[in-house]
């Protein structure tokens, strides 16, 4: 009995020593340079409490930016618009189906109005390219090495995976946020993942 407790012990000590081990070191490597116009399409999760109950969004999305404009698609995990939203300098405008079109003069307080929660899309334009404001007010350019910060507004995002982390200028692939409460939302966690282009 002796014997098997050493060997059990011999073997959690080996079991922990693998766990302790690490592979290569992650990529400092900074994101690249930050790009006005972009296009790409994604997956977009969302979870928060409000009123006491959990609730849970799930879908997917298409982003166009381009200076002065962007434009979003949310569609369901079947492919059905269900909203799309327009941001300009002079405005915000959300369309849903078989609803009058509402705008206001953010997409932050539009979002907020609409769907009860804000939809970060005035941070997306930075966090899709790998950059945010921390929480000083300075630029911050994620890496795989160096991929969490806490925004200006409150946002804590992690920089989760990359389309190629070995790159000299590597993209995002998931990025997870989370914001502990915002009015009468409790625990908005939101997990973005961008589909690799080509």
């Amino acid at each position: 009995m002796l014997i098997t407790r050493r060997l059990s012990l011999i073997a959690l000590a080996a079991a922990l020593a693998g766990c302790a081990t690490t592979g290569a070191p992650l990529s400092t490597a900074t994101v690249g340079a930050y790009r006005e116009t972009i296009a790409l399409d994604g997956k977009l999760s969302v979870n928060y409490i409000k009123d006491g109950r959990q609730e849970s969004l799930t879908g997917n999305f298409s982003w166009e930016q381009r200076p002065g404009r962007i434009d979003v698609s949310l569609a369901s995990p079947l492919g059905q618009t269900l909203a799309t939203i327009a941001v300009t300098p002079e405005g915000a405008t959300l369309t849903q189906a078989d609803r009058a079109p509402r705008t206001a003069a953010d997409i932050d307080s539009l979002t907020q109005q609409t769907l009860g929660w804000t939809l970060p899309v005035s941070g997306l334009r930075d966090w899709l390219q790998g950059y945010a404001l921390d929480a000083d007010g300075k630029r911050f350019a994620a890496s795989p090495a160096n991929n969490s910060v806490v925004t200006k507004d409150g946002w804590r995002l992690r920089f989760v995976s990359w389309q190629d982390e070995t790159s000299a200028q590597p993209l995002p692939r998931r990025i997870d946020a989370e914001r502990s409460a915002a009015d009468d939302i409790q625990d908005l966690a939101i997990r973005i993942v961008i589909t690799p282009a080509g």
